[in-house]
């Protein structure tokens, strides 16, 4: 399976069916001891009178770039045997291209038009889609409602939230929509989705919200709402409505085994979107709040390596030189738990409130340091545009050097030396004790260390030895601790390994 901006294939439906007969008769079978109180289930009889206001607002976007670049294109729309030379085979080749289908139009300039849909928010033709409807498109159409067809300027767009805003100069004031209040929806809400799928102009959907706060690990702000109204190739951009006929979301992506609709599609929730439009409409980009960290999640060997009640948080792995946190004094092994009072819970939450932050401004961070709560200030900084990247460099040749056996970890360890430098290619500043080998049975393996890694820090104090690294191990298993915490150095980049000590 895979995720993907909303792009198709047919939907299969037998197999759903068979699994909700098979649901349904599992459930008629066995009595429930405790009966539920009943709720009287109500649904609208017709959604026609909300689609009648809301749908002249959405308009069809087509994207024109180069034919050989399919960067922005849709996922590729592949005719089956079955259609392929039927009566449908003139409106497929229309809208997809001949033989299969490319998930576009060609034009006779050699260009290719990725379609996609979007929505109008003011009269003045300000529009909504997403980011990746337009990609590097070099001509932007918006068709609207009663056909009519304008070129469109791109005021700005955001890849990390995946929305843009195009302007139309249509001469006349256009009907738009409003914004909803995305954290007002409940699951098992009434939705409806409008746009444009395959090129078919106008179409509408409707369905429930399935879940909220989704992960799709797209990047480092995903908070979907997942909604079972059919999407498919074109509704990317298209609008969510709430049965008030407010945008509560912008569709944005599916998931499926074959490129169309099987019930889970996700949007992007307007209490985030709203935010950013306005951004991007104001000043054609998004600045975000930075402080400087790297984060990785507090997983439940970490949090008892810590003594932390509970495995949530952002543990610091690494600070970045001259950064608000660096100034504010943040260290690295320290746990995020508070920001501005409100909870951190996964580092998710913590990129979010921090991007979502006013530049300058100052909050209050709430941190876990070597067994106690601490209040640190930090004035929040400006995300730099440009985040250097380390390249992995490989080498090795020669025996392996020996080492110390470290049976509580599974792991044999070596001093940081010229010899050990050369075998793995550490830097000069590589500093610690360097892994030699790892037991495959051992916690260590699982957790994904490997020969050339490098033990800088173990619970949070500084090793230059593998002796020290075995003395810090005693102190814990003396503590009765069922782990330690490890900081490991790889081709430059350092994170934080919790290692259940063996019980040998």
């Amino acid at each position: 399976m895979q995720h993907s901006g909303v792009g198709g294939h047919f939907l299969r439906r037998g197999r759903a069916t068979i699994l909700s007969f098979a649901l349904f008769g599992a459930i008629a079978a066995v009595p429930l001891a405790c009966p539920l109180p009943a709720y009287a289930l109500t649904s609208p009889e017709s959604f026609a009178d909300l689609i009648d206001q809301v749908a002249p607002a959405v308009v069809q976007i087509t994207a024109k770039q180069p034919a050989g670049n399919d960067e922005t294109a849709q996922a590729p729309f592949q005719l089956p045997d079955e259609l392929r030379n039927g009566p449908f085979r003139d409106f497929f080749e229309h809208h997809f291209g001949p033989g299969n289908g490319e998930g576009g139009e060609s034009t006779p300039q050699g260009e290719r038009a990725a379609l996609g849909s979007g929505f109008i928010i003011s009269g003045d033709g300000v529009i909504v889609t997403n980011n990746h409807v337009i990609g590097d498109a070099q001509k932007i159409a918006v068709t609207l409602k009663d056909g009519s067809e304008f070129p469109a300027k791109l005021l700005g767009s955001d890849e990390k939230t995946d929305l843009a805003v195009l302007k139309i100069d249509a001469g006349r004031t256009l009907p738009s929509v409003s914004w909803g209040n995305s954290d007002a929806t409940r699951v098992g809400d009434w939705v409806v989705a409008v746009g444009n799928p395959f090129g078919l102009t106008g179409t509408v959907t409707a369905g429930i919200v399935s879940s909220r706060g989704r992960d799709l690990h797209a990047g480092p702000y995903d908070d979907f709402i997942q909604i079972d109204a059919p999407l498919n190739s074109g509704n990317s951009g298209g609008p969510l409505f709430d049965a008030a006929a407010h945008v509560i979301g912008v569709n944005t992506a599916i998931f499926t085994p074959n490129g169309g609709s099987i019930g889970i599609g996700f949007a992007i929730p307007s209490n985030i979107a709203e935010k950013i439009v306005a951004e991007l409409q104001d000043k054609g980009s998004v600045e975000r709040g930075w402080l400087g960290v790297a984060i990785q999640p507090v997983t439940p060997d970490v949090a008892d390596s810590l003594a932390l009640k509970k495995a949530e948080g952002a543990l610091v792995a690494t600070v970045t030189d001259d950064s608000p946190a660096k100034k504010a004094g943040l260290k690295q092994g320290d746990v995020i738990i508070g920001f501005d009072g409100k909870p951190v819970a996964t580092p998710r939450d913590l990129s979010r409130m921090v991007a979502e932050t006013t530049t300058g401004s100052e909050k209050s961070l709430t941190v876990w340091r070597d067994g106690h709560e601490k209040r640190i200030n930090v004035d929040v900084g400006s995300m730099p545009k440009q985040v250097a990247e380390n390249e992995p460099s490989h080498s090795g040749h020669g025996a392996t050097p020996g080492g110390v056996e470290l049976s509580a970890l599974g792991l044999t360890l070596a001093p940081v030396d010229d010899a050990t430098r050369s075998h793995y290619g550490l830097s000069q500043t590589a500093n610690g004790a360097v892994i030699a080998s790892v037991d495959a049975n051992a916690d260590a393996a699982e957790k994904g260390l490997r020969a050339g890694d490098v033990i800088t820090r173990v619970n949070q104090q500084a090793v230059t030895s593998p002796s020290d690294v075995l003395e810090a191990v005693a102190k814990a298993k003396g503590a009765h601790r069922k782990s330690v915490l490890l900081l490991v150095e790889r081709q430059g980049d350092q994170r934080f390994v919790a290692v259940t000590l063996a019980t040998a």
